[in-house]
């Protein structure tokens, strides 16, 4: 025997105290377990900020310092989740804010990121603009490494990025911090690198992934701190709207309720 509309809304109204015990335990707090990703492909991340749609990137060839990024700013991912961005101010007048450059070989500013990336960088003396031809020594110029930070405007399960120190042939010690949306440390880790002038992609992957989404904020930074901190896109594992999950899944359970009793019912026919 079919179910009458009225029928089914006494079921809803019998089941609903289940099924709102059922999402209150679902959606409580848990332990979450963060940990370090140093591959972009095992991020496995669904948005991304590419730091080229600013529209705002320096060429050293022909410098334009309108470029010149505030040490604060407000960045959209392709998705459409809002970022803020904080580089540290650097306390040595002659080094520039913040700037966006794209890699590429001379007379464009050569790296070990991919040829091509967009790139965001703290800083640097002005005499770093002077492209340097292969084969030529790190000059050492330096630069504004200070800690930055991305905060999102909804807690995510992960993001990373590729990160270099503006100094070839030394190794240095970068790190990766995260935060939840009290400010809480959720997980503090640190890889050894050397950066290079190579265009060889061999940027390390710093990211950081949650088993929820829990992650409000990042912070870069290095052991060497007096040479510029450089990172490329950063890829976003996004959480879905908390509302519309909770909402399908209520929907879910309330329909298998439903098919349980049809099932069961010795009057089904």
């Amino acid at each position: 025997m079919a179910f009458t509309i009225n029928q089914l809304l006494k079921l809803s109204v019998k089941y609903l105290p289940a099924i709102t015990a059922i999402i209150t335990v679902l959606s409580l707090p848990v332990q979450a377990a963060t940990f370090l990703v140093n591959e972009r492909a095992l991020l496995g991340g669904n948005d991304e900020v590419d730091w080229g749609s600013l529209g705002k990137v320096f060429n050293p060839s022909a410098p334009d310092f309108s470029v010149f990024l505030p040490n604060s700013f407000f960045a959209t991912s392709q998705g459409g989740l809002g970022l803020d961005v904080n580089i540290t101010p650097t306390n040595n007048p002659q080094i520039t804010p913040p700037f966006i450059f794209q890699t590429l070989p001379p007379p464009g500013i050569r790296t070990n990121f991919a040829q091509g990336d967009f790139i965001l960088f703290g800083g640097i003396n002005p005499t770093g603009f002077q492209p340097l031809p292969p084969g030529s020594p790190d000059p050492r110029t330096q630069g504004n490494g200070g800690p930055l930070s991305i905060s999102f405007a909804q807690p995510v399960y992960g993001a990373g990025t590729q990160i270099a120190v503006d100094i070839s042939n030394l190794e240095v010690e970068t790190f990766i911090n995260a935060f939840d949306s009290s400010n809480n440390l959720l997980g503090s880790f640190s890889v050894l690198s050397t950066s290079s002038l190579a265009l060889d992609n061999s940027a390390v992957f710093l990211g950081v992934r949650s088993d929820t989404p829990n992650i409000s904020r990042l912070v870069f930074s290095s052991s060497n701190p007096e040479y510029g901190l450089a990172i490329n896109k950063v890829s976003i594992v996004a959480a879905p709207e908390p509302t519309f999950t909770l909402a399908i899944l209520a929907f879910g359970i309330s329909g298998a309720v439903l098919k349980l009793r049809q099932r069961s019912s010795p009057n089904n026919c």
